[in-house]
């Protein structure tokens, strides 16, 4: 796990954000600068693991708790689009605390919060917010119409949009390791997909149909594009609390866009009729909605922060590999059927995501050892160096 903080070398904010504006040392950055390459990387692991496992952790709770929620919400005829929109942004009130507690009641930074937004920051972070917004509703939208295997089929492809999209964006370099684990979750997620074919909703029209198919096309690629264009902003975010405002933005941007629509739509009135006739009650209902919202922002924060740590192809991979979470999620809460392709499609899910995180380690133990190579030749050179102006001296 811990070699995953160094996926992506390139990934700026870990070594070049540091300009002459980081003036507060409170601030949670992610490395010291240090004259040393192999001391950079030492102090890099030791302040980064711990928040990558928090995020990885976030993301992982998030994903397997919103997917199983959400059937839950549909299986006892909760059936609002808009609402399963408005969930997946509404949870922004919970980053105050971590934005604000800090500095005003813990009085444990000196920075204050958005003290280094920019207006470009600003901007780029609300017009994502819009984008995610409407990638939520894509989203619900193709889940409302589709079945389930066609909708899992259809976003199993954002994978591959966000490798394509990464090494365009972000100059990502294609290698074995991420390539034969993009080609094996692919593989698993068209398995699971096609494992599901009998989950075809009753009434489904054509209309509809293409309706869905195209909306969960749209939100694969523009969650394919979200990841690298996150990734390329982070690399002008100088330490983790800016993210988590960024986070906060964007939430509150969603959210907006959300609101809109449900207003525009009677969507909260709608909701009251569906609390009425869910299957286990009111009380049960609005829990239902409320862990919603919990665990859809649980899993945004921790894709942000796994993007922020590491790249935005290892977010994308360890966000596809979790399907595999999922499945095995429905057979032990809602006793779904675990048959030979399921199987076949949950080993292939984990080889994919082995194969990745053993590429990266083997990766970053080369990286330490040209490092350690490379200090030792300086050492020796310096030696020699000091022993020549010795003999020059003493002639």
């Amino acid at each position: 796990m811990e070699s995953l903080v160094q996926a992506s070398p390139k990934n700026s904010p870990k070594t070049h954000h540091h300009g002459g504006h980081h003036d507060d040392q409170n601030c949670p950055t992610l490395i010291t600068i240090n004259n040393n390459p192999s001391t950079q990387l030492s102090n890099k692991d030791k302040r980064s693991m711990p928040l990558l496992v928090i995020n990885y952790l976030c993301l992982f709770i998030g994903s397997v708790s919103s997917s199983l929620l959400s059937k839950y919400y549909f299986i006892h005829k909760g059936s609002s689009i808009w609402v399963s929109t408005w969930v997946q942004c509404a949870g922004f009130p919970l980053l105050l605390p971590f934005v604000f507690t800090p500095y005003y009641l813990l009085n444990s930074t000196q920075r204050k919060p958005f003290s280094h937004f920019t207006p470009k920051i600003l901007t780029l972070s609300i017009f994502i917010g819009l984008m995610l917004g409407l990638n939520n509703f894509l989203f619900s939208w193709g889940n409302s119409y589709l079945p389930v295997s066609t909708s899992s089929l259809l976003l199993s492809s954002q994978l591959v949009f966000n490798l394509i999209l990464s090494v365009i964006i972000v100059k990502q370099k294609i290698t074995f390791s991420n390539l034969n684990c993009v080609i094996l979750l692919t593989i698993s997620s068209v398995l699971l997909a096609l494992g599901s074919s009998h989950d075809k909703p009753p009434g489904l029209t054509r209309g509809k149909y293409f309706l869905g198919f195209f909306s969960t096309i749209g939100a694969g690629l523009l969650f394919a594009l979200y990841l690298p264009v996150m990734e390329k902003i982070y690399s002008k975010v100088y330490c983790y609390a800016m993210v988590i405002e960024m986070q906060l933005v964007m939430q509150v941007s969603a959210t907006a866009l959300a609101t809109l629509g449900m207003a525009l739509n009677g969507a909260f009135r709608e909701m009251k009729v569906e609390s009425k006739v869910f299957d286990k009650g009111q009380s049960i209902y609005w829990v239902t909605v409320l862990c919603n919202v919990v665990t859809w922002q649980l899993c945004f924060m921790g894709t942000a922060g796994m993007v922020f740590l590491t790249s935005s192809l290892t977010g994308g991979i360890c966000m596809t590999a979790l399907m595999g979470m999922n499945v095995l999620g429905g057979v032990l809460v809602y006793g779904d059927e675990f048959g030979g392709v399921k199987v076949v499609s949950t080993l292939l899910c984990g080889w994919g995501f082995c194969s990745y995180a053993y590429g990266i380690y083997m990766n970053t133990k080369l990286g330490k050892e040209d490092d350690g190579d490379k200090d030792k030749e300086d050492t020796h050179q310096g030696t020699e160096m000091g022993v020549r102006s010795v003999n020059d001296s003493s002639v």
